[in-house]
Protein backbone atom coordinates (compact mmCIF):
# COMPACT_ATOMS: atom_id res chain seq x y z
CA UNK A 1 0.00 0.00 0.00
CA UNK A 2 2.60 2.43 0.85
CA UNK A 3 4.55 2.00 -2.60
CA UNK A 4 0.89 2.88 -4.39
CA UNK A 5 0.67 6.24 -2.07
CA UNK A 6 4.82 7.21 -2.92
CA UNK A 7 4.10 6.53 -6.60
CA UNK A 8 0.98 8.78 -6.46
CA UNK A 9 3.43 11.39 -4.56
CA UNK A 10 6.02 11.21 -7.26
CA UNK A 11 2.66 11.94 -10.11
CA UNK A 12 1.62 14.45 -7.89
CA UNK A 13 4.91 16.14 -7.56
CA UNK A 14 5.39 16.25 -10.84
CA UNK A 15 1.93 17.20 -12.26
CA UNK A 16 2.25 20.28 -9.70
CA UNK A 17 5.01 21.65 -10.46
CA UNK A 18 4.17 21.56 -14.26
CA UNK A 19 1.31 23.61 -13.41
CA UNK A 20 3.16 25.95 -11.15
CA UNK A 21 5.42 26.57 -13.93
CA UNK A 22 2.71 26.93 -16.53
CA UNK A 23 1.14 29.24 -14.86
CA UNK A 24 4.18 32.47 -14.71
CA UNK A 25 3.26 34.02 -17.59
CA UNK A 26 4.92 37.78 -18.12
CA UNK A 27 8.00 36.19 -16.75
CA UNK A 28 10.39 36.35 -20.02
CA UNK A 29 13.17 38.47 -20.73
CA UNK A 30 11.82 41.36 -18.58
CA UNK A 31 12.89 38.95 -15.44
CA UNK A 32 16.91 39.26 -16.75
CA UNK A 33 16.41 43.24 -16.64
CA UNK A 34 14.87 43.83 -13.91
CA UNK A 35 11.52 45.16 -14.77
CA UNK A 36 8.63 45.13 -13.17
CA UNK A 37 6.05 43.24 -15.15
CA UNK A 38 3.46 42.75 -12.01
CA UNK A 39 2.32 46.10 -11.68
CA UNK A 40 -0.70 45.70 -14.24
CA UNK A 41 -3.37 43.30 -12.69
CA UNK A 42 -4.86 41.19 -14.85
CA UNK A 43 -7.88 38.77 -14.07
CA UNK A 44 -7.38 35.18 -15.26
CA UNK A 45 -9.78 33.63 -18.27
CA UNK A 46 -9.68 30.64 -19.99
CA UNK A 47 -7.09 28.52 -19.64
CA UNK A 48 -5.21 30.22 -16.85
CA UNK A 49 -8.27 29.98 -14.66
CA UNK A 50 -8.43 26.19 -15.23
CA UNK A 51 -4.45 25.72 -14.94
CA UNK A 52 -5.07 27.70 -11.42
CA UNK A 53 -7.96 25.76 -10.02
CA UNK A 54 -5.59 22.15 -11.01
CA UNK A 55 -2.95 23.91 -8.67
CA UNK A 56 -5.68 24.51 -5.98
CA UNK A 57 -6.27 20.75 -6.75
CA UNK A 58 -3.40 19.29 -6.74
CA UNK A 59 -1.61 21.42 -3.74
CA UNK A 60 -4.51 19.96 -1.68
CA UNK A 61 -4.17 15.67 -2.85
CA UNK A 62 -0.08 16.40 -2.43
CA UNK A 63 -0.96 17.51 1.13
CA UNK A 64 -3.48 14.61 1.48
CA UNK A 65 -1.37 12.06 0.54
CA UNK A 66 1.61 13.20 2.47
CA UNK A 67 -0.24 12.87 5.52
CA UNK A 68 -1.32 9.62 4.22
CA UNK A 69 2.29 8.31 3.61
CA UNK A 70 3.08 9.86 7.44
CA UNK A 71 -0.14 7.84 9.12
CA UNK A 72 0.46 4.58 7.39
CA UNK A 73 4.78 4.83 8.16
CA UNK A 74 3.68 5.29 11.68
Amino acid sequence: MITYVDIALIITSIALIVSVILQNKGVGLGGFTGTDSSSVFTARRGIEKTIFYITIGLSILFFVLTLVAVIIRN
